[in-house]
Parts: C-alpha cells; sequence; structure tokens
C-alpha cells in the first residue's frame, strides 16, 4: 500500500487479421489514409475522427500488424502493414458508429448531491470531479461514445472549467450558467456555450418534488443533433493498452480519498472489470438506483489557487502526483501539461507514459495528501 500525506500548499465487430494481398490492396489503404489527412480535421485528432466508414475497411485489426509469412514466385519473403482499427477517442474502445467519430465532446456540469443523485453517469466517456467553493465537489460528465435522454442536476461552471476542458477541442459546454465573471470568461473561451439560455431545445425542467434548483437536464442526444459548426472534433485524453495487453504496476484493490467533505472509496471489481464508487459510505448511486461505476480511475493531485466568491481555481497546468488505477493494478507517477490546450501525459515512476484500459474513466481532482492506495 502506498499513501500520500504531503501537506497541501493552499496558494499554489471485431476486425479481421488477414494479411492484406498484394500491392493493390496497401495502395488503396494508402488512398483512405490520405482522404481521412485532408479532411480537414484539426492537428492532433486520433483515427478515431476520420470520416471514412470503417465497415468498408475489413481488414483492420486492433492494432498494427506485419505480416511476412507470404512468398513470392522467386520464394522471397514480402510484407504488408495492416492498420490499426479506429477507436473512439476518450475511451480507446473500438469505433462502433462510424457517424460519431467527428463529433465534438459534450461536457455537462452536474451537481454532486447525496441528496439529490446524479442522473446519466453511466454513459459518460470521461467524468471528472472538481473542488468548489462550500467545501463540496462538483462533476463533469463528458459525452462523446454514447448519449444520454437525461442528464442533472445541471449546476454552474467557473473558472477553472476554461482551463481543464480546452484540451478536448472546442468542446460543447452544457451548464446552468454563473456570476458575471464567470460568464464572461466562458463566452471569452474557445468552449462552445450550451448554457441554459443558450440550450436550443436540449435542456427541460423535470417535474418531480426536487427544489427548483435541482431540475434543470440536458438530453445529450439532443445536443449531439445541434448544428454548432465552431465546436471541434474530440481529441484523445489518454493513451491505452493494446488488446490483450495487461495493465502494470501492482495488485490494487482501490482507492480512497477526501474530496473536502466528501470521502470517496472506489473499489475493483475484477468479476465486472469495474472500479465502484463509494461516497460518504454509501454506495453513490444514480437518480435510477445504478451504481457509479469506471474501467479506470486517474487521481491527480491538483493544488487550487483562491478564486472569486470563495470558489478556488485548479491549476491544471504545470506538473504534479498521480495515482492510476486501472485493471486492477496500481501505479504511482506524475502528471504533467504544457498548456491548457494540451492533455495531461500520465508517466510512471521510471518515466515511462501509464496506458489505461480502454473504456470509461473517472479524474478525480484532490489537493495533495488527500489520496491513499489500498492494497
Amino acid at each position: 500500500m502506498r499513501s500520500s500525506r504531503t501537506s497541501s500548499p493552499r496558494a499554489s465487430s471485431r476486425a479481421s487479421s488477414r494479411p492484406i494481398a498484394g500491392v493493390a490492396a496497401v495502395a488503396a489503404i494508402g488512398l483512405l489514409v490520405a482522404a481521412c489527412s485532408s479532411s480537414g480535421s484539426p492537428a492532433g485528432t486520433s483515427a478515431a475522427s476520420s470520416t471514412v466508414d470503417v465497415t468498408t475497411l475489413p481488414l483492420t485489426t486492433s492494432a498494427a500488424t506485419t505480416a511476412g509469412n507470404s512468398t513470392t514466385s522467386a520464394g522471397e519473403a514480402s510484407t504488408s502493414t495492416v492498420a490499426a482499427a479506429p477507436t473512439f477517442p476518450l475511451t480507446g474502445m473500438p469505433l462502433t458508429d462510424p457517424t460519431a467519430a467527428t463529433r465534438p465532446a459534450v461536457v455537462v456540469k452536474v451537481g454532486n448531491y447525496d441528496a439529490h443523485p446524479q442522473r446519466g453517469s453511466s454513459k459518460a466517456d470521461l467524468i471528472y470531479e472538481e473542488i468548489i467553493n462550500a467545501n463540496v465537489s462538483r462533476f463533469a460528465f463528458v459525452f462523446q461514445s454514447q448519449a444520454a435522454p437525461e442528464v442533472g442536476p445541471i449546476r454552474s461552471g467557473r473558472r477553472q472549467d476554461v482551463n481543464l476542458f480546452g484540451s478536448l477541442n472546442r468542446p460543447v459546454f452544457a451548464w446552468a450558467g454563473g456570476n458575471a465573471t464567470v460568464t464572461k470568461e466562458i463566452q471569452s473561451s474557445d468552449l462552445i456555450d450550451l448554457s441554459q439560455f443558450k440550450c436550443q431545445g436540449s435542456c427541460y425542467r423535470t417535474h418531480d418534488d426536487s427544489p427548483v434548483e435541482f431540475t434543470l437536464m440536458f438530453n445529450v442526444q439532443k445536443v449531439f443533433g445541434l448544428s454548432l459548426p465552431n465546436a471541434g472534433a474530440a481529441r484523445p485524453q489518454f493513451t491505452y493498452l493494446a488488446a490483450g495487453q495487461a495493465a502494470g504496476g501492482v495488485p490494487s484493490s482501490g482507492v480512497t480519498l477526501k474530496m473536502e467533505s466528501y470521502n470517496v472509496d472506489w473499489t475493483w471489481n475484477a468479476a465486472t472489470g469495474q472500479y465502484l464508487r463509494v461516497q460518504n459510505g454509501k454506495p453513490d448511486r444514480d437518480k435510477d438506483g445504478t451504481q457509479m461505476t469506471t474501467n479506470n480511475v486517474v487521481v491527480l493531485a491538483m493544488n487550487y489557487l483562491p478564486g472569486i466568491s470563495g470558489s478556488p481555481d485548479a491549476v491544471s497546468t504545470g506538473t504534479g502526483e498521480a495515482f492510476v488505477y486501472t485493471g486492477g493494478h496500481y501505479i504511482h507517477g506524475t502528471w504533467s501539461r504544457a498548456d491548457r490546450l494540451q492533455p495531461f501525459t500520465l508517466k510512471d515512476d521510471s518515466g515511462k507514459v501509464i496506458p489505461l484500459t480502454p473504456g470509461r474513466t473517472f479524474i478525480e481532482l484532490p489537493r495533495p495528501g488527500n489520496t491513499t492506495s489500498k492494497g
């Protein structure tokens, strides 16, 4: 078991694997690759952001391979390279819906309240938990590969959101609004403002017995159908293990951490290949009763500077301590990020990039000294 207790500086379709036969097939693949590169996608997008219909590429596999077992008439060995199959950018899972390849990321700010459970967490590719004012935390659900008809309760944004989500490449930002300073910074940023006042019919109020501040919801399926020309295709945020590759690190049953007044526990379930979340001693369940789960838990120890209205601002560039939980294993290392347009880079203590298990990822952003790995 490894524990971090340092003090916090508060002010700082299964693709075919058969080889390609002949030069003509290689040329065809080359033409497809050239077509992808000329599509005008922003630099830094993954293969998943190609508009090529992957159903017409039966010769791709989940990882690049070279076939060298064929011979020419003269008995000389010939080789051909099989391209890696496209994947969803935010999960590393095989791209099953070509129409979703260039879809933007949709970041939805969701309240974290035991008395008013969240909705739609099981469909989010990424979930961030960030510290806000009033000694509590707030979620940001990020959708791209899947959609959910009801996500909420929608809450206000924070200044730190502009920096945290810049690496997603002009994502849609679904939120309830904020004070004048926050609103100005978000509207002046490259986040696509989709507040409750600009949601174009994709947000609505529920009619249950909840107080009004917990009734605002977003229909992410409708968000994906909106015309948002300034939104960019989502970019990968992490590196993923290849098919059949086991996670590194040491065996671990999970992690406990403190998010201000919230005590959070993640426990590995080998039978399902997921981590299960407990908050304040109780299973953290959505409104429909399903427990919040994920395939990866990435804990990034983060300094927070004093912000406006008592709300802290996460320092999400620079470097810090990282705790990565994937496939029932724990890897200790560091995170680094040169600027807000770059994703977090995760490296282990030997300096090697840490790959995650393909699937959903939960990113915890506690203050330093509040994370304990379980044996």
